[in-house]
Order: structure tokens, then C-alpha cells, then sequence
């Protein structure tokens, strides 16, 4: 930079003396925390104004000399542990560490050996299965080429579920390879549950405090790039899952026929005066509303008075509040069974938990309402309360673009409604979505970004989308989004449900785009019409030939819905195709995939 001519210049020959006074004066009295915010929130106005000074800060080195980098890896389904991964990176640099927080999907894995402190946050769905951003690395560490990992400290958090049996699984396979290679734990593994954001900040809080021996100061031009970089993220979305928008229910429509097996809802809600943005891909979280009658029964069976004053975390409100608003009353999980039976006594519920398979059974066919229904008991209202865990958002593929819909979101929703053990049961939010939401209520919301879901960056890129049943929404999304573009791009859906004349969702819109010349290919699998079942992997196989030299084309390849079975047959149906109409060899045709999913051309939105 060449030296300013100004004879009055400040230091750095950037700003001139009454700009420096000016900005002396204005910090002064700030403590390091505020000096931080507010020297990231310069980076980042230069930034969005194209200064010269902002680039500079972002590419200068992040340490010096041989200062230690803390590695921060993260692999995300949904944005949950790339969420967590920011936090660890903004507690790295306020404490002055260097960081680099990088997608696994984005990582050499052979640069590993290399780390010398790594933080992992990853995600686990299916049978245990790992993030598509996670695979290669995932598989990296458990192959043959994984490196010796003496000198590399790590600390793992697994996300998941305990409602289901391969509980943050990934997260102990990384845990256990990164050991079994020399890796030595800076902390304990933390696996979190559904609720996990008191944990996960006393985890990051114990991280950040056992490294301070290893780390000095990054430069301060470090940590105001990083932190300007994070006070751009927060100004671009204002809504959040701690803070989400009061929207409206504008419409919820059923779009499955009379004699469907299936209650599909297309539900339309407004965003008006939001300021919220989504992208095609993107997933809306729906914060929802317990029914008053599953919670009067409930309070009624354990004989509760629903006025008596609880405590949720750090707030006091009646217990039928709680049980509506705040508490998880539908998926059951063995954490309930565990702390139910410990304040009811129940001998039964003991002698369950001593078999893990007939326990995990028996939570699989049940709501929280039936276990209470099997075994009542005498607790009170506060040991209810602390048995259950805290109520959180349902995510639901959004099935509309916003160039098309405006200051709307549109959502296809499948209404869990069925008989069992001679009562009805109902999901938790797809029956507040569907049947307890009047129109014009009011619905907590919220944007969760998907940036594993995307359409190609070249409008002209053909594009393969396979969605059974309710995995159609972003697909629509996809449609009305290259519409609007005037996208030249080919486009082919692959869908699938039980019946034609009940369960074609969207029928109208789709033939319209066929005749509009905007969809060039629909093929379609109702299982349901003929003596054979047929499905949509059966269809991808019949098709085999034309779908490989789509690929070869360049076609991006999508899948949304079912991820127990029917992502898993289409998967193994895709590497049949490119055997088979490649010439490969099984292991060609699966480095063929893997290779299409590093590209980001094969993206999956799984459930």
C-alpha cells in the first residue's frame, strides 16, 4: 500500500488524524469483548463496500510462526453441528487461538496427519449413518491409508437422536478411530441429545479452557476477518431457532383423494413484513403446539393438578403450559422410560429396561402417552416435568421458491394419524400444522439453511430429481425457482406414492410444466396400481441407460425423502446404472458416485 500524502495521517496512513481521534474516542471504555464485535463489524462493512484493507485481512496468516491451529471439522445434515462448529470457532477466537472451521465435504483428508489440535462436530441419520459431507472422511479414518495421529489432539461431539437406536453414532466412530490412530482426547466425547444447548455450551466452555495451554494469541487481523465474517451471518438472517418469526397459517389443503391410505397436506404460511429469505433446498422449522386434549389426559391419568406451578430450565409457568409448550409429549425415548420409572416405582418399566431390544421395540410402536397409559404411577408435577425433555422444532423441506411466492412458504406435509392400542394418535406437529392450527393462527418459525441442497450454479445444468411421497417438496421448489431464471437446463423427476388417482401430488403443476416444456421427463411409480409393487429405484433401473448419459452430460442428481430405505435402494440403484451403462466394475461405478457427491452433484435431503 502506497504511504498516504496526507501530512496529518494517522497511524497505518489509512485514516487521517481526525478520524483516528474520532475513533479512539469512540471505543474508549470498551472491554475486549466489545473491542472484538466491533472490529469484526468494521472487517465486515469493508467487506460489503469492496475495500481493499478487507481482503487483506481476511488472507493474512492466521498465526505466526508455529503458533498451533485449532482444526474445527463439521459435517451436517440439517446445520445443527455446523451450528455448534461456529460456536466452538467464535470461542476459539475470543480466547485468541487460531482456527479454521472447515466442511468435511471441503476436507483432504489426507492433510489429518498433519493437525496438530482438531475439533470434530458431526451428525448421524439412518441406521447410524453419517452426513453426506461426512462419508469420505468418515471411511478415510476406518480404511487402510488413515494416517498415525501421535501428535494430534481432537475432541469429538456427536449429534443425534435417542428416540432412535443408532444414537450419535458417527460421533463414536470418530471418536474411536481418531483414538485407535494415536489420537489423544483434549476432552471427553459429548453426544447430544435433541436438547442439547446447555450441554454444548459447557462443553465448548471446558474445550476452550483445556487448550489454553497450547495456544497463544492469534494477531488481532485475525480475529476481526473471522468475527467480521460472523457478523455478516447474523445480520443476514434475524430470525432463528431461539428467536423465531410469529408467521400465519394462510391455508392447509389436503392433496391426497378421499381413498388415499396417506393424509397429505399442502400448508401455505405467510412471512409478510419478515424480512425472511430462503433458497430452493432450504428447510423451515416448525415450533408447535401440543393438543390440549392429549395434555388433559395425560394430567388426568397421573391424577395432577394442571395449575400447579413447574420449573422449565430457568422459567416458572403452570403444568399444562409445560406439557403444551415446552415439553415433548409424542416420540418416545429411553431417557423418559428411565427417569419415569424411577419416579413411579414401576416394576414392570424396570424389568422392560433390563432387554434393550424388547425396550427399543416397544418404544418404537409407542407415544409418551401410551407408556403413561401402560404404567400409571404416583410422581408429581416437577418429577412429570423433569422425565420429559424439552419440545423441539420439526424441520420440513420448504416446497416453494421464493421468486415465485413472495413473502410466502409453502410446506408438504404428511399427517401422522393413526389407530393403536385402541386410541388415536397423531405426530406432534404435523397434527398442529394439519388439524389444530385454524387459519390465520399464528405459527412460530424459522430458515434453516441447506447448503448440501442446491441447484446448480449454471442455469443450464440438467438436473435428475427423484422424490417419492412427501420428498416432492423441494423438487417443487427446484421447478418454480428454474422457471422463474427461464433456466434452459433439462430437467427429469422420478416420483413414486401408492395410487395415481389418489396420491399424485402436485398432478396439475407437474403437467404443466410438462406442457410448458419446462420439465422435460416424468416418470412415475405407484406402487399401489399394479400386482408387483414398483418403486422409483425400479424406474431409475428401467431407465438406466438415458439417466447415465444425463450424468455424463453433467446432470446434477437429487434425492429427498425416506433414509432408512428408500435413499439406500436408489443409491444402489444409481451404482447399478453406472456398472451397467458404464462399463465399470462395482468399485469404478461406487468411486463413480463418490465422485459425482464430492462434486456436489449428487445431493440428498434425507428423513
Amino acid at each position: 500500500m502506497s504511504q498516504d500524502s496526507n501530512s496529518n495521517s494517522a497511524p497505518g496512513a489509512v485514516l487521517n488524524e481526525q478520524q483516528w481521534n474520532a475513533i479512539t474516542q469512540a471505543i474508549a471504555g470498551l472491554n475486549r469483548d466489545q473491542l472484538t464485535w466491533v472490529s469484526g463489524y468494521a472487517a465486515g462493512m469493508a467487506a460489503a463496500q469492496g475495500s481493499s484493507i478487507a481482503p487483506a485481512l481476511q488472507s493474512a496468516p492466521a498465526a505466526a510462526g508455529d503458533a498451533p491451529t485449532l482444526t474445527i471439522l463439521y459435517g451436517s445434515q440439517t446445520g445443527n453441528a455446523k451450528g455448534l462448529a461456529a460456536q466452538c470457532q467464535a470461542k476459539a477466537e475470543e480466547a485468541g487461538f487460531n482456527s479454521k472451521l472447515v466442511s468435511m465435504a471441503d476436507y483432504k483428508p489426507r492433510n489429518l496427519k498433519a493437525e496438530t489440535h482438531v475439533a470434530v462436530f458431526v451428525s448421524t441419520h439412518g441406521e447410524g449413518d453419517a452426513p453426506d459431507d461426512a462419508i469420505e472422511l468418515h471411511e478415510f479414518l476406518a480404511g487402510k491409508k488413515a494416517p498415525k495421529l501421535a501428535n494430534t489432539k481432537y475432541a469429538v461431539v456427536g449429534l443425534g437422536d435417542s428416540s432412535y437406536e443408532f444414537f450419535c453414532q458417527t460421533g463414536k466412530d470418530f471418536d474411536e478411530r481418531l483414538a485407535k490412530l494415536g489420537g489423544k482426547p483434549i476432552v471427553d466425547r459429548l453426544d447430544c441429545d435433541v436438547d442439547y444447548e446447555a450441554e454444548a455450551e459447557a462443553w465448548l466452555n471446558k474445550l476452550i479452557e483445556s487448550l489454553k495451554g497450547d495456544f497463544s494469541a492469534a494477531p488481532q487481523t485475525a480475529v476481526a476477518a473471522q468475527t467480521g465474517a460472523a457478523v455478516q451471518g447474523v445480520a443476514a438472517q434475524t430470525y432463528t431457532k431461539k428467536a423465531p418469526f410469529k408467521a400465519t397459517l394462510i391455508d392447509a389443503q389436503k392433496i391426497t383423494g378421499r381413498d388415499s391410505v396417506k393424509d397429505i397436506r399442502h400448508i401455505e404460511i405467510s412471512l409478510e413484513d419478515s424480512g425472511i429469505t430462503y433458497q430452493p433446498g432450504d428447510a423451515l422449522g416448525v415450533w408447535f403446539k401440543n393438543s390440549a386434549s392429549l395434555v388433559s389426559e395425560i394430567i388426568g391419568i397421573l391424577s395432577l393438578d394442571g395449575n400447579a406451578e413447574v420449573s422449565v430450565g430457568d422459567a416458572k409457568m403452570s403444568l399444562t403450559e409445560a406439557l403444551t409448550s415446552k415439553l415433548e409429549l409424542t416420540l418416545s425415548y429411553p431417557n423418559f422410560i428411565k427417569s419415569y420409572q424411577a419416579a413411579t416405582g414401576s416394576e414392570t418399566l424396570a424389568t422392560l429396561m433390563e432387554d434393550k431390544a424388547q425396550l427399543r421395540t416397544y418404544m418404537a410402536e409407542r407415544q409418551i402417552i401410551d407408556i403413561v397409559r401402560d404404567h400409571p404411577g404416583k410422581l408429581s408435577e416437577q418429577q412429570l416435568v423433569d422425565a420429559l425433555r424439552p419440545l423441539t422444532p420439526r424441520l420440513y423441506s420448504i416446497a416453494s421458491s421464493q421468486a415465485e411466492v413472495e413473502e410466502e412458504v409453502h410446506l408438504t406435509v404428511a399427517h401422522v394419524d393413526y389407530e393403536a392400542f385402541g386410541h388415536r394418535h397423531q405426530g406432534g406437529a404435523s397434527g398442529f400444522l394439519c388439524e389444530y392450527l385454524e387459519e390465520n393462527g399464528d405459527v412460530e418459525v424459522f430458515v434453516e439453511s441447506n447448503d448440501n441442497f442446491r441447484l446448480p450454479a449454471d442455469p443450464n445444468t440438467p438436473v435428475i430429481m427423484v422424490g417419492p411421497g412427501t420428498g416432492i417438496a423441494p423438487f417443487r421448489a427446484f421447478m418454480q425457482e428454474r422457471d422463474v431464471q427461464g433456466a434452459e437446463g433439462k430437467n427429469w423427476l422420478f416420483f413414486g406414492n401408492p395410487h395415481f388417482t389418489q396420491d399424485f401430488l402436485y398432478q396439475v403443476e407437474w403437467q404443466g410444466y410438462v406442457k410448458e416444456g419446462l420439465l422435460d421427463k416424468i416418470t412415475l411409480a405407484f406402487s399401489r396400481d399394479q400386482e408387483e409393487k414398483v418403486y422409483v429405484q425400479h424406474r431409475l433401473l428401467e431407465n438406466g441407460k438415458e439417466v447415465f448419459e444425463w450424468l455424463e452430460q453433467g446432470a446434477h442428481f437429487y434425492v429427498c425423502g425416506d433414509a432408512m430405505h428408500m435413499a439406500k435402494d436408489v443409491e444402489n440403484a444409481l451404482i447399478s446404472i453406472v456398472q451397467e451403462h458404464g462399463g465399470k466394475s462395482e468399485a469404478d461405478a461406487k468411486a463413480y458416485v463418490v465422485e459425482l457427491r464430492k462434486a456436489k452433484r449428487y445431493q440428498k435431503d434425507v428423513y
